[in-house]
């Protein structure tokens, strides 16, 4: 979306507040020996708390109030009877809806005991979207979003999902602009003041795109590799982009 007013201004400040505040207590209580059901009804009970509700499960009936994937499996996880295990690494991924407003968020971190190599691979991710997102305003080209990652993902060490992009959010889910995370010289599209998308890379220590599972949701490396993922909804300015998806 664009926002046209205030009223969008507040009501996207409001949901991206709830989702961050939801991902950060589901954070704070994951522990191992619990299941993903149990994490994600804490989610879920956090929404309704503030008024809000799980847009994927509304709009989509996805099976969850959140997104809970364990290692390999890096996106759209149904949460259910998996338990979680020392040393897994977890990625939770947030879109909710209040008063018709969408916000998305995900992060993704391991569960103690840590592993210098899961760390490294989930701080630097976490700096390559904070690197994006510093670059971003009115008049800035799409494609540096994928120029950007593609580099940091290199310099990094690491290797970049192809098959899922940054996108469009605000009214619903996944709107217009699909923002792609390599780089397309291509593709001249340029940003707007105004603008709410995602900026989410996917980095990997290994293969370079996901295949979708039998059960119609999850994405799951091809290989044994891991991959991280993190996450803001942020409104595109003139100056410095207004990061939504902050408690």
């Amino acid at each position: 979306m664009t926002i046209g007013s205030q009223q969008d201004v507040d009501g996207l400040k409001d949901i991206g507040r709830i989702v961050a505040v939801t991902l950060q207590e589901m954070k704070r209580n994951t522990k191992a020996g619990m299941t993903t059901k149990e994490l994600d009804e804490l989610g879920g009970s956090i929404l309704q708390s503030h008024g809000a509700f799980s847009a994927p499960k509304r709009n989509f009936n996805f099976p969850g109030h959140t997104c809970i994937s364990i290692n390999r499996d890096i996106a759209h996880g149904i949460p259910g009877d998996t338990v979680i295990q020392p040393g897994d690494l977890i990625n939770i991924d947030v879109c909710a809806e209040k008063n018709g407003y969408v916000a998305d968020t995900g992060h993704s971190f391991q569960v103690a005991p840590y592993s210098e190599d899961v760390t490294r691979l989930c701080r630097h991710t976490h700096d390559t979207m904070m690197k994006v997102i510093s670059a971003l305003r009115h008049g800035v080209k799409l494609n540096e979003v994928g120029r950007i990652i593609q580099a940091e993902a290199k310099r990094g060490g690491y290797a970049v999902i192809e098959n899922l992009c940054s996108h469009g959010v605000g009214r619903s889910v996944h709107e217009a602009p699909q923002i792609a995370p390599v780089y397309n010289k291509q593709d001249q599209r340029t940003l707007r003041a105004g603008q709410v998308i995602t900026i989410e890379p996917f980095l990997t220590t290994g293969a370079d795109y996901v295949l979708e599972q039998p059960d119609g949701w999850t994405l799951r490396l091809p290989d044994h590799s891991l991959a991280a993922q993190h996450e803001h909804t942020i409104i595109i300015t003139r100056g410095a982009p207004v990061i939504l998806t902050v408690a």
